[in-house]
């Protein structure tokens, strides 16, 4: 029995970066093996083991032959023959087909340190093309590293065209396409995420509502880069800064601008009223995706009020105070900061914008705080019975709001 670190940790010691999850293969072991050392059994298509103390993961080393469509698409096949570089070549890409031995001695059979010096994500073998989730994966992996220089290698791009035109991305479960996608929102850079989705043609299939927003012009003394998808992009990477790793203000930032796609030709570059046409697309996209409620509730306020957001002091309070209970934000407040971090990207994730003040923010977390204080004790104290306490209530906190544009409030 022979223990290898993989995957991952490997890839990510090479770059210098914490180590969150250590993987490891097991070659020449059969299941009873690890039993006998105590190790607890996860695995339901292949074999997998929890060590019994650190509780991380031991794989059986193994082979997958290609079955059908689709993720679950593979038949595997652990045996104590099975070589660590058999195992290895299965993997998607050269960076995380290494492993380390328990002497620290690095194998490294398709050259991933040496693309990982060249910032190169590139395909382990012509069989990458037999499992659409790994066009997803490189995309997150260029969400991931983009920051540090990393492209994807031209031949590992012309083997994910390939899998659009045979079709094979249409075969991927909802389920798997949000959880790659809900990862890549987290990262560093997710603009690198459409990029890559979009030349290799994915992001049509995948993400059609968003594909469509690329091309459309905006109003040049609004958006300077004029793009809508180029906007889009400079949203997420914006939000990313502001809330990082947050993957529901990422998802809004992904979703806010939807309704410009629909906006018609005679019409453009303005776009009246997008932000309320943008709701039925999002709606489809979430159904699609099968999206979580949170990150679909929120979204669809972000889509909705982000204009409002953005000329939040031009608002009459009793407008503020609909959007903020809209948002449910004086029982949550933590989703006015998720709704605010989303309408701030939007506001500076455009060409020449990055650093301003987006002061609306502050404003409006006042306002909640404002109109949060305003208790219901004080008028059924004064004798106030049923609506009549909900209507002196709606009255207070819109004065509470009203009184923070005083002079000295």
């Amino acid at each position: 029995m022979r223990i290898y670190l993989v995957g991952g940790a490997v890839r990510d010691k090479l770059l210098g970066r914490p180590v969150s999850d250590h993987d490891h293969v097991v070659v020449g072991a059969r299941p009873e093996d690890m039993l006998d050392k105590g190790f607890r059994p996860v695995g339901k298509d292949f074999p997998v083991f929890l060590h019994p103390d650190t509780g991380e993961e031991y794989a059986l080393a193994r082979t997958e032959r290609k079955t059908g469509h689709g993720y679950h698409g593979f038949a595997f096949h652990a045996d104590p023959a099975v070589t660590l570089e058999e195992d290895l070549a299965r993997r998607d890409l050269t960076i995380n087909a290494m492993a380390e031995g328990e002497d620290g001695h690095l194998v490294d059979p398709f050259h991933g340190a040496r693309d990982l010096e060249q910032r190169l994500l590139r395909h382990v073998s012509p069989a990458f093309v037999e499992d659409p989730v790994r066009l997803l994966r490189v995309a997150r992996f260029a969400a991931r590293f983009a920051p540090l220089g990393f492209t994807v290698a031209p031949d590992t791009m012309a083997l994910m065209q390939q899998m659009v035109r045979n079709g094979e991305v249409d075969h991927l479960v909802p389920e798997r396409v949000w959880q790659e996608t809900r990862k890549a929102l987290g990262e560093a850079q997710p603009s690198a995420f459409l990029r890559v989705l979009r030349e290799s043609g994915a992001l049509a299939v995948l993400f059609p509502e968003v594909d469509a927003l690329y091309g459309v012009p905006q109003r040049a003394e609004f958006h300077p880069e004029v793009d809508t998808g180029v906007h889009v992009e400079m949203v997420l990477d914006m939000a990313a800064r502001i809330a990082p790793g947050n993957d529901v203000v990422g998802f809004c930032a992904l979703t806010h601008d939807l309704g410009k796609a629909l906006t018609p030709a005679d019409v453009l570059p303005r776009h009246i009223g997008h932000e309320h046409g943008g709701v039925e697309p999002l709606r489809r996209l979430v159904a699609r995706l099968k999206v979580p409620t949170e990150h679909a509730a929120l979204a669809e306020q972000v889509c909705r009020e982000h204009l409002n957001a953005h000329r939040a002091f031009e608002l009459k309070p009793a407008t503020v105070l609909r959007i903020l209970t809209s948002l449910d934000a004086l029982r949550r407040p933590e989703r006015l900061s998720l709704f605010l971090a989303a309408c701030e990207a939007d506001k500076r994730g455009r060409l020449g914008h990055a650093d301003d003040a987006y002061p609306q923010a502050g404003y409006l977390q006042r306002a909640c705080d404002a109109a949060a204080a305003v208790r219901a004790e004080r008028f059924v104290a004064e004798g106030l019975q049923g609506p009549a306490i909900g209507e002196a209530m709606t009255a207070a906190r819109v004065a509470a709001i009203a009184a923070l544009r005083q002079p000295g409030a």
